[in-house]
């Protein structure tokens, strides 16, 4: 079964760091520009003054911002810096306030997600894996192709654009592969994210509601 939409693909940005010349911030940023080029529509997520997660209730403003930010979405790319060989703390506090589900919503399954890091040293590819696993454990549809940007500092121009580089075309590819990705499986995630394991919960709680509304009757006719 498919759907209609009358509306561009929904992409949210998530970056991983604070500073104020945050290099996967200005990532996330001309990865943005790019997939705009494309058709999307994009929305960024501000980390500052998001809670450590747990420290506060999920009604929490910037919590609950998070969390619409994120339903509304159709596809999301997450841009961390490599620190000590894996991503940033405020990166994992983001990806940890989105649950897995919110009753019968679930905020990220059966979006696209592209993957991105920036390091200062050598090129690595510790943050990227990292995010794949969690992208995969929030059921997402991670695309093949990922960017990692080696000696950042060396990669951006003083207004904060990336300099033309091999590193910026395999943004711009990163980004082509996104858009189609989410064009491609929008209109489809019913369909591809239906679980007989879902399917069988769902039936089983559907008999006991059918037998505690049969046992209730029962109870008034003989009262």
């Amino acid at each position: 079964m498919t759907q209609t939409f009358d509306h561009k693909p929904r992409i949210l940005f998530l970056y991983g760091s604070l500073r104020e010349r945050s290099y996967s911030r200005l990532l996330a940023e001309e990865a943005a520009r790019i997939i705009e080029e494309f058709g999307a529509e994009t929305r960024f997520f501000d980390p500052r003054e998001l809670p450590i997660y747990g420290s506060v209730d999920a009604n929490h403003p910037k919590v609950q911002e998070l969390r619409e930010l994120s339903l509304w979405s159709e596809g999301q790319v997450w841009s961390s810096p490599e620190m000590h060989g894996n991503i940033s703390g405020i990166m994992k506090n983001q990806i940890d306030w989105i649950p897995l589900s919110v009753g019968a919503v679930r905020p990220t399954q059966g979006r696209t997600l592209a993957v991105m890091q920036v390091s200062g040293g050598s090129q690595s590819f510790n943050a990227v894996n990292t995010l794949r696993i969690l992208g995969r454990w929030m059921r997402m549809f991670t695309i093949p192709n990922q960017s990692s940007v080696a000696k950042a500092y060396q990669e951006f121009n003083e207004d904060g654009t990336m300099k033309d580089s091999s590193y910026r075309d395999r943004v711009i590819d990163v980004m082509e592969e996104l858009y189609k990705f989410t064009m491609l499986l929008r209109d489809r995630v019913d369909y591809l994210t239906d679980r007989y394991s879902e399917r069988k919960e769902k039936a089983a709680q559907q008999v006991i509601q059918v037998a505690n509304s049969a046992l209730e009757l029962n109870t008034r006719k003989n009262i």
